[in-house]
Order: structure tokens, then sequence, then C-alpha cells
């Protein structure tokens, strides 16, 4: 591995063409907060809930900033709270600004950790304003002969500007940046920067509650400035100024004065540290790539763009390679693959491919493998001779030749289409750190590297092109590297393994579960095309008769997609009712509509609703019509690696998406059809296995004496809850219980299932009350497990899978609920979704031993779909049934339904 040393760094202590030092300031505060609504809040969470949108902004604009800008010297000014001397002065400075959101709360400490580990300098300075500082800064940079760039969304600051400072102002969300020099402040405003503060004040700004003049807009300010020549000679001639303006100025001359007071910056505040102590200093490079795993801010790109502009980053030298890691690697030719495999083969060899996959078809293009003794080869695979090809597929195929890879279903699902099967993967290492930590935003191997062999990794070829500039022998180097990075990782993670009780929960069934998603990925389920089609024109048909509805309904057209639009007609020409609102406006999402249907009886809402469903009902369909292979079949991929608690995912497409619980999705359900060869679908589920879990672990007996019983479940319940005989138990009464039921699975609060139920929070607090006072066991348990998990730091399912939760102790209200509700869920709906992938491996392992040719296709959460064979349906189904209900052992009984059809509709029960 060579040290990769960033262009950008190499200039990045530069001096200005006139050898002047240049200082960069930036407001950290002004930033964050532009970047945390920049960015959506949602898209960057960890694990453990905490937000880092402002975070990953504020990063992305001072890496592009350090490189464009190429400072010598650098600090970031942050406030320390709104208690400053301008609300001693005006107690009502700033008293209009709204609650600090707590996804935004904790992050500037955060980016404070961040310039830590950059060596940067930050101010926060009591009774003062970034603003303040970050003038006092420049003033002093000035008198110095520093040139001075600071980099703010505060518009006070322009009274900086001059002929050595410059305001880089965002313009567009945190991406742009606008230059404001002496000219392009007379440009924007046509006063000098000298004369903004004295516009500023006859404008007002509403952001600091600053009073404006009534009927003085900026255009008067400006008049007035460039007029008197200064808001001084203004105040002193404001007996001149005539009309209703005048008067205007003149009633409210002592606010504006104060304006005038609270906008001019400070230029003298006392700092802890002098300009020339700010010189920008070498990164804790360590520290820093520690920060950003943390954060799980592990976008490539904003790492390379952070370390390139270090300003250590030309003096370090490549790292020293650790012991162990050095490769004495070769490049294999055609007849070579056999005796390197005889030399080397008998011992574990971390495997690491480049391989293609799409529509049911893939190849794989070259193999590395590396031993732990520093032997390692690589090898293209169009170049084997049969040689090879006889010695590969049998070292590959050998269960006792130890073999340790990532993502190895990726593998075992491409290998295939060679003729090569892969049996004797002992360690998956994206399966390994997943189970250590499965909170994590990515498993990729070059940040497993980093993480837990500190070995930063050079990129190799994707999809079988070698990377653009490097030649074959770099690709087979960083292949091999690869190779020997997953063995090393092997190594690690099984003792993090060992830690956390997850060893035979990898081997017996994370990995077992990889085989088998690799075979039901390759076999796919086969789709009707011509019925999905006719479903497509169907919605399609749907949507644009939603668009005329409502063009009718409104007399006008408009853009339905368009949420400024839709305010306009809804809250202006319609005057509806006024929805939460936003930043941009009165929401139109779908609880609003649904909201508003239910509050009016214009016919808007409900004609928006339906046209939304139906134009995702296309979009659904139109997405599966594209993934139908050249086999007429869909082939889906599995992840078990996206969710924490351990359930499945799907991707390309998404089958778990497809709707079962409405006409529309039971019609496109029957679009997946019995393939050629095959005499139906099956499809068996679990019922109510959530809540059957939530039974056994909670040992409470009422409760499993309901499941026992036979009868219907929340029937059952709602007869003791409500205090009544079953059969006076109404359709409501059973839809409450059954929604209590499911949420407390879920960590619902009486909140959620106040909203849930549409009923006032009080009444929903009265049912789970009432609910705890006849199933006390499930209160107990509830209240346990959250205990527990306080104390251990987490939960575990009852095959060992384990969620770590920091935050149940955290000081933010918000962060900590949420852990407690991930608490609450994740051991039941772990230990269900561990039910499922044994029942799985179970049932597929039955079908082999039964040497019957059914097989699995699908999971769908906790159903599973097999394609029958002529004449095995009997056999299958009471193989089946057997197999899942037996999976594991609890109080309250697992009951399996099953269901046979020609499609996926038609098999369900």
């Amino acid at each position: 591995m060579h040290g990769r040393i960033g262009v950008v760094a190499e200039t990045a202590s530069k001096k200005t063409a006139d050898n002047r030092p240049r200082l960069l300031l930036m407001d950290g505060h002004s930033l964050a907060y532009r970047a945390f609504f920049a960015l959506p809040a949602e898209n960057f969470t960890t694990a453990s809930g905490q937000t880092t949108n402002a975070i990953y902004g504020f990063a992305s604009m001072l890496a592009n900033t350090l490189r464009d800008e190429a400072p010598t010297h650098f600090a970031v000014a942050f406030d320390v709270s709104r208690k400053t001397w301008r609300s001693a002065d005006f107690p009502e400075y700033k008293a209009n600004r709204s609650k600090t959101p707590d996804e935004f709360k904790g992050q500037v400490e955060l980016i404070g950790e961040l310039l830590d580990t950059m060596n940067a300098e930050r101010f926060a300075i009591d009774g003062f304003e970034a603003d303040d500082v970050i003038a006092t800064l420049a003033t002093q940079a000035e008198a110095a002969g520093f040139e001075v760039l600071i980099v703010t969304g505060d518009r006070d600051s322009f009274q900086l500007v001059s002929e050595h400072t410059t305001v880089l102002y965002p313009t567009k969300g945190v991406s742009e940046l606008t230059r404001f020099t002496p000219a392009k402040v007379e440009e924007k405003y046509g006063l000098t920067p000298q004369q903004y503060p004295d516009f500023a004040a006859l404008r007002g700004d509403p952001s600091d509650n600053l009073p404006g003049i009534p009927g003085v807009g900026e255009k008067t300010a400006t008049k007035w400035i460039n007029q008197f020549g200064s808001f001084a000679a203004l105040v002193e001639h404001a007996d001149e100024v005539k009309g209703k303006v005048g008067q205007a100025l003149r009633d409210h001359l002592e606010a504006v004065k104060l304006n005038r007071h609270l906008t001019e910056l400070v230029r003298d505040v006392e700092l802890p540290k002098a300009v020339t102590d700010l010189e920008r200093a070498p990164y804790d490079r360590t520290a820093l790539k520690g920060f950003l795993e943390v954060l799980e801010i592990r976008n490539p790109s904003l790492r390379e763009r952070l370390l390139a502009v270090d300003p250590g980053a030309v003096e370090e030298e490549p790292p020293a390679p650790e012991a162990g890691v050095e490769l004495d690697g070769t490049v294999l030719g055609a007849g070579e693959l056999a005796y390197w495999l005889e030399q080397h083969g008998t011992q574990p060899l971390g495997v690491a491919t480049v391989s293609a996959w799409a529509l049911g078809v893939g190849s794989v293009s070259e193999v590395a493998l590396a031993a732990a003794d520093g032997k390692a080869a690589w090898f293209d695979t169009t170049q084997l001779d049969e040689s090879d090809e006889r010695a590969f597929a049998a070292w590959i195929s050998d269960p006792s030749r130890p073999k340790v890879m990532h993502n190895a279903k990726d593998a075992l699902r491409v290998f295939p289409e060679h003729g090569w099967e892969i049996a004797g993967v002992t360690m998956d290492t994206a399966l390994a750190a997943y189970l250590v930590k499965p909170g994590r935003r990515s498993f990729a191997l070059d940040a497993l590297s980093i993480e837990y062999l500190h070995r930063e990794l050079a990129p190799a070829a994707a999809d079988g092109q070698l990377a653009f500039g490097t030649d074959e022998q770099a690709e087979a180097d960083a292949l091999m590297s690869q190779a020997r990075a997953v063995l090393d990782l092997g190594e690690a993670l099984g003792g993090k393994l060992e830690e956390v009780g997850a060893v035979e929960l990898l081997h017996d069934v994370e990995l077992p579960t990889s085989l088998l998603l690799a075979r039901m990925e390759r076999h796919g389920i086969a789709a009707d095309r011509a019925h999905l089609e006719a479903m497509e024109q169907q919605f399609a048909g749907a949507v644009q008769q939603a668009v005329k509805e409502a063009h009718a309904a409104v007399g006008h057209e408009f853009n339905l997609g368009s949420p400024k639009q839709l305010q306009e007609v809804f809250f202006g020409e319609l005057n509806l009712p006024k929805t939460k609102k936003t930043k941009t406006g009165y929401t139109t999402d779908a609880d609003a509509l649904a909201w508003l249907a239910a509050q009016t009886e214009h016919e808007l809402p409900v004609i928006m609703l339906r046209h939304r469903e139906q134009a995702r009902l296309r979009s659904t369909v139109e997405g599966l019509i594209k993934t139908i292979a050249a086999d007429g079949r869909i082939h889906t991929t599995f992840s078990q690696t996206v969710a924490a608690t351990g359930r499945l995912s799907s991707t390309d497409p998404n089958l778990q998406n497809v709707p079962v619980r409405t006409d529309e999705g039971r019609a496109i359900r029957r679009g997946f059809v019995v393939g050629e060869g095959y005499e139906s679908l099956m499809t068996a589920d679990y019922s109510q296995i959530e809540l059957r879990v939530m039974a056994h672990l909670s040992e409470d007996l009422g409760l499993i004496e309901a499941f026992t019983s036979g009868e219907d479940l929340h029937t059952t319940v709602a007869s003791q809850v409500f205090s009544v005989e079953r059969s006076a138990v109404d359709a409501e009464m059973r839809r409450k219980i059954k929604a209590m039921s499911y949420g407390l699975a879920y960590g619902l609060s009486a909140f959620g299932l106040s909203q849930q139920l549409g009923i006032e929070p009080a009444e929903a607090r009265v049912l789970m009350d009432t609910y705890f006072e006849r199933f006390g066991g499930v209160r107990d348990y509830l209240r346990r497990v959250v205990d527990e998990a306080r104390a251990t730091g987490y939960t575990a399912t009852m095959l060992g899978r384990r969620r770590y939760l920091p935050d149940l102790n955290s000081d933010n209200r918000q962060r900590r609920e949420s852990a407690e509700r991930m608490a609450l869920n994740a051991p039941i709906q772990g230990t269900a979704a561990d039910i499922v992938k044994v029942a799985m491996l179970n049932v597929d392992r039955a079908l082999t031993d039964a040497k019957l040719s059914s097989r699995l296709l699908l999971q769908v959460h906790d159903e599973i779909v097999l394609e029958v064979a002529p004449g095995e349906r009997e056999q299958v189904e009471t193989l089946v049934r057997h197999e899942m209900s037996s999976a594991v052992s609890l109080r309250a009984p697992l009951d399996v339904s099953v269901g046979a059809g020609p499609d996926w509709e038609s098999a369900a029960h």
C-alpha cells in the first residue's frame, strides 16, 4: 500500500500572490444552521439516532473552502448563547426565533470536535456573537497585513468588506458561495460596505426581531443613505425628509437608532489568541477518521476532500506497513493456478473477486487469493487453462478448504455461472461486522479495514472494469490487498464475535442463509409480463383520470406534482383549513390530505390521495416490468445487513414493497406466476409471530392461554381487557386491541396509539393501563427489557443477536425515547426474524433430504414462497408445516398457514 498525498494539500498553506498570509474565518453557528436545513435530516442519522446533516454539510463546505481558498491561517467562531450585550441592550433581540430543532441540538458541539481533530482554532466568547469575534479577528488581521476571507450567512458581515477582506456568502444551501468584495456590495445594494450598517438599521431585520420603518423598504433606505451620506447625517436632517415616509422615520427614530447600535459589529473583543496564533496545523488524522467512523459519515468523496487539505499531508511519509501485511503477490498466467493452489490452498485463504450481476445473469472477471504467510495470487478468469479450471473448481467446492470472504453471497450467486460451486466459507466479514455492530450504516470492506485493521485499501475494479488510469498490475495489487484485508478482518472479527456471543449465530444461521439466498436469487420468480403491462396501463389511466377530476374540481389546470402550486390551490384559492406549517409552506403530504378530507367537504383532497396512490402503484409495476429478465423471471436481491433487527430486505426490485391488503396490490401479485416445469406456487407464513414471541418472552400466562385456546387472539384478549363475553366483543373493540397488541411489540407510545386509532391520548393511555392490568407479565417484561438494556447497553434475541443502544442513557430526551422504543422492538422483531431464517433453512434442508425438486423462491417478512414441482404438493405442504412450526420451541405455539395456486395471490391463504 502506498500513501496518497493530495495535490491540493501541497498548496494548503501557500501565501497570496503578493506573499501576504491569508486568514479564513467561518461563522460556525450560521453555517451549521444552513447545512441543517439544506440537507434532509432523515438521510443523515446514525443507528443510535444522532442526526448528522449539519455536521456533514459543514464538513463539506469546510473541505471545499479550504481547498479553494488555501488559507495559511484559519479559525471558526461560534455563538455561546442568545444572551449577549445586544440582548442586554434590547431584550427583544432575536426573541422571535423559534425553538432550536431537537435534531440540530448536539451537532454544533460535534462540529467543534471535528475541528479539534483538524487542530483548527475555535472561539466562543460569553456575551458576544460569533460575528463580533470574526470582526475582531478580521480587524487585527488587516492591521497585520493579512488577506481576510469570511464565510458566513449573516449579512451584517458585509460592513467588514474592504480591499483586504472578502465575505463568502452562501447563496444556495451550503454548496455555492458568492464573493462579496467592495464592488459586489455596491452592485448589490448601491452602497459602500461602510454604509451597510446604516442601511440595515433603516431596513430592520425580522430574523433578529429588529423593527423596520413602516412604508420604508430597501430602495428608500438606500436612497436616504446616498442622499445624506450616512445614517448619522440622516438623523440630523430627519426634519427635511418629506411625505409619509418622513413622518414614519421621525416616529420610529429611536427604534432605528437602537437598530444602528445593534447592527454595528464589535471589533475589539478580548480574545485568548492572536491572529498570528491561527496558523493551520497538521490534522490528527487518526482522530479525524475515528470521528467520521463513529458518526457513520463514510462518504469517500467527503473523506478524501477533508484529508486532501491537511497541511501536514505534504510532509507525511507513507505509513509503514503493519507486521504481516507485506504481500508476495503473483499475477498468474495460464497453467499456473493449479500449482499455486497445490502449494498454498490447504491453509485458510482470503478471497476477493470482481464480478457483475444484472437481471439474473452474471460473471466473475478477476479473483485474488491471499494467505497469512504473505503469499497472494491474482488471475483473470478468462485466462485459465483446463488444468487451472479443474484445480480451482476442486478447491472452491471443497468444504475442508477454509475460505474467508466479504459479502460471500455475491460470489455464491455468480460463481455457478462458471460451473463453480462454493463450499467451506468459514467467515463472511460483512456478516460478522453486522453481528458485532448491526447499527452501522455501511459494511463496506474499506471502512471495516480502517476501523479494525487501521489499514487503507486502494480501490479495485468494479463490474469487471479496470479503475481509470490503472494497469493490470496495479489492479491485481489492489485486489490482492483486499483479499489479504478480508483474511485479516476475519481473524479480528472472529474475536469480536466471541465477545458478543454471536459465533454460532454466524455459522449456524447467517452463513447458511447466505448460501440459500444466493440460490433463491438465481432462481428468481416467473412474471406474467402481459398482466403487469395491463396493470401499468390501468394505473396510468387512473392517474390521468384523477388529474382531470382535480382540474375540474378547481376550475383550471395546475401541476398536481408541485407542492407550491398545491399550496396555492388549497390554501389560497380554496381557502381550506391550514395544515402543519413547514419551512416551505403548509404541508400537503398524505396525512395532511387525509385530514383535509375529513375536515372539509371539498373533493380535491380525496382526488389527490387517489392520484398519489395510483401513481405509486404505477411506479411499482413499472419497476417490476423493467426487472423481468430474459428468462421471464424477476431476480430480486436480498440483503442480510440492512435492518438492525436481523430482518432481510429486498432490492432491485423490492418485493417486500408489493402491497398485499388492497385489491390493487392483490392484482399486482397475480403477475407473479408459477414457472415452466413446475405445478404451482406455495406460500407459507407465520400467524402473529411477533405477538407469540412477546408472549414467550414475557411469560404472561394470560396471553399464552389466549394463544393456546385456539380462539381468535384479538377477540379473546378484547374480552379480557373490556371485561365482556367473547360474543359481546364488537369490531371496534377488536380493532383497538389488535392495534394495541402490535403497537406494544413495536414500542408504540400512548400518543402513537391515539394517532393510530384516531382517539384522544388520554383514552389511549386508559386503554394501555387496562391492558396491562390484565396482562401484567407483558407490562413487567417491557419494563424489564428496557432496564436491562440500559444497564448492559444492548438487547438480545432468543438466538443471541444483539442490538447496541447507547442512547438509552442519553441526556437528549428525543434520542433516549427513540432508543427505548428500539429496546422494546428489537428482541421481539429480531427473534421473529431469526425464527423465519431458521425455518427457511430447515425447509430447504428437508426438501434436499427428501430429494424433492420443489424449491424456495422468496422470503417476504414472515412469509416464504416456494415453487412446487409436479406431484410434490402434498408432501411439500406437510414438510413445510412441520419444519416451520418446529423451527424453535415457544410457550405460545407457532401457527403456520399454507396455500397453493398458479400465482402468488392465488397461493395466499
